[in-house]
Order: structure tokens, then sequence, then C-alpha cells
């Protein structure tokens, strides 16, 4: 498995380029110790929520199994698309920073490194390859933090 190619971003180094994105809080406040009945219910509170689809993603990725794994890509997906939908939203126009530092993003940077490793896993390695460019590139600090917290196997 290769690691996505870096482009430095020369138009965000120099101070010009888009502005940093930043979600509003979307769904229930959670804990990365949320159970699953936790989770599941904050989704159907709030579908809008990158945060729980992500964590169950992440729950369903610990499980181990190809079974898990695919249960993982739907979640993930799904997390990653209503990320995007909240992200065009707030003005996003589909390329620069998403600080993993602003809390409110990190649902849906969490959602779309589930979705890269989940893609890994069923060998959907475009989609790998694609998901954690977009990572590195939207947040080099988040894609440290998360590839870090969730390694590849």
């Amino acid at each position: 498995m290769s690691e996505p190619v870096t482009h430095r971003n020369l138009l965000a180094a120099a101070g010009a380029g888009p502005a940093p994105s930043l979600l509003p809080v979307i769904g229930p406040a959670l804990t990365d110790g949320a159970g699953h009945a936790e989770l599941v219910a904050a989704v159907v509170a709030e579908p809008a929520g990158s945060r729980a689809w992500a964590q169950l993603a992440e729950e369903a990725l610990a499980v181990g199994t190809s079974e898990g794994d695919v249960t993982a890509y739907a979640y993930a997906r799904t997390g990653y698309h209503r990320g995007l939908d909240a992200l065009r939203r707030s003005g996003w126009k589909g390329a620069g920073p998403i600080p993993y530092e602003h809390e409110p993003n990190q649902g849906f940077l969490r959602a779309l490194w589930s979705l890269a490793r989940a893609a890994q896993r069923i060998g959907d390695l475009v989609e790998y390859e694609r998901c954690a460019q977009f990572l590195r590139d939207s947040t080099e600090s988040g894609y440290r933090a998360l590839t870090s917290a969730f390694p590849l196997e």
C-alpha cells in the first residue's frame, strides 16, 4: 500500500486561497466512549450529523471482519456525504482547508478517514487513495492525528 502523493498547497502557504471551512455543531454531543445505542440514538435524533456516523464506522472497523468492514463502509460513506452537504451549506467550494482543530469538523474528517480505511480493507484502492489524499489536503494535522489514532491494518 503506497502512501498518497502529497502536493503542497502553494496558495495556502502564501496566505491566498479559500478561507478555512468551519462547520457548525450538528447533532448531539458525543464522547469517544459513546456506546452503540447512544450512537444510533444520535443518528436518529439528527441524521445530518457526521460524528455519530463516523463513530459507528470506527466501531464496525474494530470488529475486524469482512462484514464489519462493509458495514463500516456504509456508515462512513453516509457520514462523509452528510458532511459534504454541511460543508457546501457553509460555503465550501470543493477545496480549501477543513481544520481538524475545529471540533465540529472532526465528525466529517473522521468519517472521511473511516471511509478510506474501509475502502482499503475491501480492496477499493482507488477510493482509499482518493479519500486519504482528500484528508491530507484538507488538514495535515488531522491526517496525522487520525492515521495515528486509527492506523491502517
